[in-house]
């Protein structure tokens, strides 16, 4: 199927907005994306016309949302492959999922002398919870390393895995070097040693999808705000056999099955772990989203994303003293970079003032600025809606501003 992706930047209204009298050119997909009008529509349809809290009330509204909330978490099982919907958790976002696993996997798997393994590539919410817990708990936090490339080197997995590693927690994609680490091997080496791998599937999700029960991981989380959908929305996948022994992470409203002062007992799940009033306007946001995108030809989509990522590659390595950082094949459409005797933060100032939105600094993973020896990068992140001559002026930015800071 053929699209017409200028066409398509019609249904972000966002993007046709000017910043400082020029075109916005928004290249910070990495940190949020944007959102579709039907999802814009959708939840301002929610607020004026059927808000009532869910799984509570008999009225019309209530249960109007209560619908909808749950045919979303329907939509969202299909969407990543769940084997059933009571494995699919609503949180606040991948950063709540992945401190719900820590926390309430933790609590019935974790004790002192065992350890959690990671990596070096990991944003810090796939990093200070199991540092949080591992402290609380006497247990240690080993760290598979990655190479200058970007490769994450997990040959080394083999020999960090022993009888007290608890849990293996990896990104699908890194958020910083784009590297999509091959999975499937390092989960079936977890797995013949009896670990379980939770996977952060923030940019995983967005660039290329996931199917859970073919990966086989046992925890899976992902934020809505990256997938075009609403803030403050996120899911956590958890097999069955994992969250129905998992103690709830948080208590309230919801969560309960009958309440005294002698005893509680818990919901089933998935409510569980979906303690007082969720973000059901958020929840049902992302499942629109998620139509939205099950609308066109996700294949075609990310086509478009990886010749973009080829084309901004050739371009921007052509600029004199300009590196990026991960060059791994099949990366996904996330390019870091870094200037000989220049601070990003200057030139994201100077690309801001020509309307051209980049992120700079740590991106949240500090552990891969010490590895290179700097203290921030440059990241340009983009998404299908994004066009090859808006590369074109990122790259006479870069050009401009560094001919400006080197003067």
């Amino acid at each position: 199927m053929d699209i017409d992706f200028r066409k398509i930047r019609e249904d972000f209204p966002i993007l046709s907005q000017k910043i400082y009298g020029k075109p916005l050119i928004y290249l910070d997909n990495g940190a949020t994306a944007q959102k579709p009008q039907c999802v814009i529509d959708k939840v301002n349809t929610l607020h004026c016309e059927m808000n009532g809290n869910i799984h509570r009330g008999i009225h019309f509204m209530s249960e109007r949302c209560t619908e909808a909330y749950e045919a979303a978490r329907s939509r969202i099982a299909d969407f990543i492959g769940a084997a059933s919907t009571r494995e699919v958790i609503f949180t606040s976002g991948a950063t709540a999922s992945i401190n719900t696993v820590a926390y309430s996997f933790a609590e019935r798997y974790l004790g002192a002398g065992d350890n959690v393994i990671t990596t070096e590539m990991e944003h810090h919410a796939n990093i200070v919870p199991w540092q949080i817990v591992c402290q609380r708990k006497g247990a240690e936090l080993r760290v598979i390393p990655f190479d200058d490339e970007g490769r994450l080197m997990t040959e080394q997995l083999e020999q960090l895995l022993d009888d007290r590693t608890r849990l293996l927690c990896i990104t699908q994609a890194s958020n910083v070097l784009g590297t999509r680490p091959d999975l499937a091997p390092v989960i079936a080496a977890a797995h013949r040693a009896g670990v379980p791998v939770l996977v952060d599937g923030c940019q995983g999700i967005v660039h290329g999808g996931v199917n859970v029960q073919e990966l086989d991981c046992d925890f899976y989380a992902f934020s809505g705000h990256k997938l075009y959908g609403p803030t403050g929305i996120g899911v956590l996948y958890g097999k069955e056999k994992y969250l129905a022994e998992m103690p709830p992470f948080m208590g309230g409203g919801d969560m309960v099955g009958t309440v005294s002062f002698q005893k509680t007992t818990y919901a089933e799940l998935p409510l569980k772990f979906e303690a007082g009033t969720t973000n059901y306007i958020g929840a049902i946001g992302l499942g629109e989203a998620i139509g939205y995108l099950q609308s066109h030809d996700i294949a075609a989509l990310l086509q478009h994303e990886a010749a973009l990522t080829r084309y901004a590659t050739e371009r921007l390595s052509a600029i004199d003293g300009l590196r990026i950082y991960g060059t791994q094949p099949h990366k996904c459409s996330i390019l870091s970079f870094g200037f000989q005797g220049v601070h990003p933060f200057d030139v994201g100032m100077i690309l801001d003032k020509l309307g051209i939105a980049v992120r700079t600094g740590t991106h949240c993973a500090e552990p891969v600025m010490t590895h290179y020896g700097i203290t921030a990068m440059v990241r340009a992140s983009m998404a299908f809606y994004n066009l090859p001559e808006e590369i074109d002026r990122l790259v006479e930015g870069i050009t401009r501003a560094l001919r400006m800071l080197r003067a």
